[in-house]
């Protein structure tokens, strides 16, 4: 007869000392901290760096930037990273606190806005490679909201951004924590023509099977 298997009990979690509680981050990064010694470099780092809004130097370094990572978790805790990409002014400021970047007809998978319906934390990062080679990181919750809803609030909102699409919604980013990713490792690129195949539903052409994925799954069916 099979025994019923014990319940699987949470790992205990050390106290935080005193003087690492109500910093920014998580229980988890300041628990390393002491245990490998980097309390005053990272106290340093929260007192100096790390702000829970836009700064004016951010507000003006968000507005020019093409392009943005962009990371999401569903309740499970199951993570995606994605990229998004456009001219200056795609990521949109709305004012110190909140960020707002586009979303046009896809894939239809909608992974990123899938997770943020079950878990609003997201994480921004956003890197100039070309000019300053300095990066920045914006985390907090998100919301989803449908472009007329926005465009109601902010008529001044662009109505295209890229060949003539309009967004279909947008993600509003509400900033919890904005600070730097330091340049040491950043590498310097240079901007090139690009040319792109725009209006097509081609695979091959706009590179959406790009690894052979289709052909290796006919292969085992």
């Amino acid at each position: 007869m099979a025994h019923p298997q014990a319940p699987q009990l949470p790992p205990l979690r050390p106290p935080l000392p005193e003087s690492q509680r109500d910093l920014p981050g998580s229980r988890g990064e300041h628990l390393l901290q002491c245990a490998y010694g980097t309390q005053d470099r990272a106290r340093r780092f929260y007192r100096d760096q790390v702000l829970d809004r836009l700064n004016d130097e951010m507000i003006v370094f968000v507005g020019r930037m093409e392009m943005a990572f962009v990371g999401t978790a569903d309740a499970a805790g199951e993570c995606d990273t994605t990229f998004r990409a456009g001219p200056p002014g795609f990521l949109h400021v709305l004012d110190d606190r909140r960020i707002a970047y586009p979303e046009y007809r896809g894939n239809g998978v909608l992974a990123s806005l899938g997770n943020i319906s079950e878990n609003p934390h997201v994480a921004l990062l956003m890197i100039d490679f070309v000019r300053d080679l300095i990066g920045l990181h914006v985390n907090g919750r998100a919301g989803i909201v449908d472009d007329a809803e926005l465009r109601a609030e902010r008529p001044q909102l662009p109505q295209e951004f890229e060949r003539g699409r309009i967004p279909e919604r947008w993600v509003v980013v509400h900033v919890e924590e904005a600070y730097v990713h330091c340049r040491k490792h950043i590498p310097r690129l240079q901007p090139v023509a690009r040319n792109r195949e725009w209006g097509t539903d081609d695979a091959r052409r706009k590179g959406g099977d790009y690894f052979g994925v289709r052909a290796d799954q006919g292969a085992t069916r």
